[in-house]
């Protein structure tokens, strides 16, 4: 697979990364290890080098799964993984003190059998704790070879300028799609001028671009899509309008919706690696497959004249989340 650059960072990543929340947490049941372990096996396999986790995610349990699974070619892989939720829950606020950084840095090399951290991000910005010394104490960490590169996750502008001026950022990670374009009007710019790395998670909308969710579609209990607007089955309704473009789309070019979905945000800028999820084998087979396509200039041009005559309705997070981001 290609390989990309995060910014002016020097960090060399596959062009689509995995995502690995969802094999522990978020979209309903725990994968079963054995599965799981396949799972990242097999990305590896197929040239990924680049995997997503967080101690939240389980909590903890995500970060165990990926020690275990990427131990035998670990020097070979770049492990990304986050810091800034008090006793790793998001329920209980976020925590980004100096202290708490060192704690979880110490804790997350352990469970996942390193000794360093390739990729350390705060994982929502701390409105209590200043960003200088959040940076300030990665920068540390850096110094002490226990973390190699620093990022934030969903950051606002003014927050990416105050971190990058004490320890350069090498990438920021937010949510980015042809259904969530927010970042293209101050973020995108910013990322440039500063040579920052931009990973889109969510890139396929939570599972909405395969065209694989309807108006019909029944989540698990303890998958969080239950909470988010944009998920009602009246917004569900409402969006399909898009995914039956993206089919439109896939089929001339003989690919599918999630495969346009993230080639799309691949040619958007260089330095954008996608993290798309997914705990099974097909799906990780297909999105790899995006690394593949070549959209010509003229396929970009119909899609944004396409999309851009369609609002998405719903809120992309419930409004406690909403709280969080953009700081």
């Amino acid at each position: 697979m290609e390989k990309r650059i995060l910014g002016k960072s020097g960090l060399e990543v596959s062009a689509i990364g995995l995502g690995c929340m969802g094999m522990s947490f978020g979209y309903g049941p725990a994968t079963d290890k054995t599965t799981a372990i396949a799972l990242i096996h097999a990305a590896f396999e197929h040239g990924i080098t680049f995997f997503d986790t967080a101690e939240v995610y389980g909590p903890y349990t995500n970060e165990s799964l990926l020690g275990e699974a990427l131990s035998p070619f670990r020097n070979e892989v770049v492990i990304a993984t986050k810091f800034g939720f008090k006793n790793a829950q998001t329920s209980e606020g976020l925590d980004s003190r100096p202290e708490t950084i060192r704690a979880v840095a110490e804790a997350s090399l352990k469970r996942l059998r390193t000794d360093r951290i390739d990729l350390f991000y705060q994982h929502r910005v701390d409105p209590g704790v200043p960003m200088e010394d959040v940076a300030g104490t990665v920068k540390d960490l850096i110094a002490e070879g226990k973390v190699k590169h620093f990022g934030l996750s969903e950051a606002g502008v003014q927050s990416i300028r105050k971190a990058h001026a004490v320890q350069p950022l090498a990438a920021l990670q937010s949510e980015y799609s042809l259904w969530w374009r927010e970042p293209e009007r101050e973020i995108l710019p910013v990322l440039e001028e500063l040579g920052i790395g931009f990973v889109p998670f969510s890139p396929l909308g939570k599972g909405f671009l395969t065209g694989k969710i309807d108006e019909n579609t029944s989540f698990d209990k303890t998958d969080f899509r239950n909470t988010v607007p944009r998920f009602s089955k009246d917004n569900r309704k409402a969006n399909q309008v898009l995914v039956d473009l993206l089919a439109s789309i896939a089929n001339k070019q003989n690919a599918t919706q999630a495969q346009i979905a993230l080639a799309w945000l691949l040619a958007q800028k260089p330095y954008i690696v996608p993290i798309p999820g997914t705990t099974k084998l097909n799906r990780l087979e297909e999105n790899i497959g995006a690394a593949y396509i070549q959209l010509t200039a003229q396929n970009l041009i119909e899609i944004e004249a396409a999309v851009s005559k369609i609002e998405v309705k719903g809120h992309r997070y419930s409004e406690q989340s909403q709280k969080m981001i953009g700081k």
